[in-house]
């Protein structure tokens, strides 16, 4: 006679002590209990296809080498927030006023990285740090930021988005 184990003890069994088994409890939206980030889950993040006619920062993504997931995945983001303009740091110091979305690469250092955290928290400009949990030093700095931030951070394990608009709670998701 065998016995049917719940769900999710057949989850952890499997990847037992592992981060997947942290990250399957957002999976495809379930357990997220904010209406912003369920949509960018369902929105956003499931889908496979570039939506909308613009597609100028899939371009420029795939350009610097970010796979096609990921590149779908921000120019989707970039419409479904319905920002308008976007900016590379490539060199700082820089000012965000106006920007709407700042995509951090792989490149900038951990200074660097806090300097812009601040200048976009000043002008409320949405942070997309890229490849958070490179090397130590950046995952550590990635983290501080999250436990500092005052808005909603949703990392996505490919990038790390800081939202600083108004009426987002402090919140944290790992997807």
């Amino acid at each position: 006679m065998s016995v049917i184990k719940p769900i999710t003890k057949r989850l952890y069994r499997v990847a037992a002590g592992s981060v997947r088994a942290a990250n399957v409890r957002h999976y495809r939206g379930h357990g997220v209990h904010s209406p912003f980030v369920y949509s960018l889950v369902r929105q956003v993040f499931m889908r496979r296809r570039v939506e909308g006619t613009d597609t100028a920062l899939y371009t420029e993504l795939l350009l610097r080498h970010v796979s096609r997931r990921r590149a779908t995945q921000l120019q989707n983001l970039y419409s479904h927030c319905g920002y308008e303009n976007y900016l590379f740091a490539d060199s700082l110091p820089m000012a965000l006023d106006g920007v709407e979305m700042c995509i951090v690469p792989r490149e900038c250092s951990v200074e660097e990285l806090h300097l812009l955290t601040d200048e976009a928290q000043r002008t409320q400009t949405t942070l997309c740090i890229l490849a958070p949990r490179d090397e130590r030093a950046r995952n550590r700095q990635c983290r501080r930021l999250v436990s500092e931030h005052h808005g909603t951070s949703v990392d996505n394990r490919g990038y790390l988005l800081l939202f600083n608009v108004e009426g987002l709670p402090k919140q944290h998701f790992s997807l």
